[in-house]
Parts: structure tokens; sequence; C-alpha cells
């Protein structure tokens, strides 16, 4: 996927596709070269070193903490879960449909 992405921006900035494609997506063409195997590419080995240092620089955020910033407020239609009520309103709505099926057939 990464170098499929770097080879669509390629073509966004003006390179030109190695196939002919019904498509005019250059983003679908740079799949469509991936698949063929029409790109080349070079995987690079790593040292032990060079990734502990990647991995100790990654982190760019701050440190999250436990409590919420912000209060969060509880459903105003007093229920705890409103998944619970969303639910409850999707059975309804089945035994709606089920009951009007019914009558339709009878």
């Amino acid at each position: 996927m990464i170098l499929a992405s770097k080879r669509a921006k390629q073509l966004l900035k003006g390179a030109k596709p190695k196939l002919e494609s019904k498509s005019k997506n250059l983003i679908r063409i740079a799949q469509e070269e991936m698949a063929k195997g029409m790109v080349d590419y070079e995987i690079i080995q790593s040292s032990p070193d060079e990734l502990q240092n990647i991995e100790n620089d990654i982190f760019i955020g701050e440190e999250l903490s436990l409590e919420p910033e912000i209060p969060v407020k509880k459903a105003t239609t007093g229920k705890e879960n409103l998944i619970e009520e969303i639910q409850e309103q999707i059975i309804k709505q089945e035994r709606k449909a089920a009951k009007k099926k019914s009558e339709d057939k009878g």
C-alpha cells in the first residue's frame, strides 16, 4: 500500500503511467502497476539500533491522562447505556415490520 501510494504521488506530479488503463484515476493506475509488478523497489534493511531510535522518536503527541478533561454527560432519557436504547428502537422497528408483513399476507 505504501509503495502504491508513493507511485500515485509520482503520477499526480506528472510521471508517465507504465501501462494503458481504462481508468483515469491515477491512484487506480498506480494500484494496477503494482499488481502487475511494473514498479521497481528495493527493501532496505535497518540495523537494530536504527529501529530502536525510530521507535523512540515516533511519538509526537501529548501523553494522555486517564481522567477525561470534559465531563461526560449521561443520556437525557435517563438510561445508562445509549446502545441499549438504540437496540430497543431496532427491535421495535423489526416487530412493526414483521407485524405489517403478516397483516399483508392475511
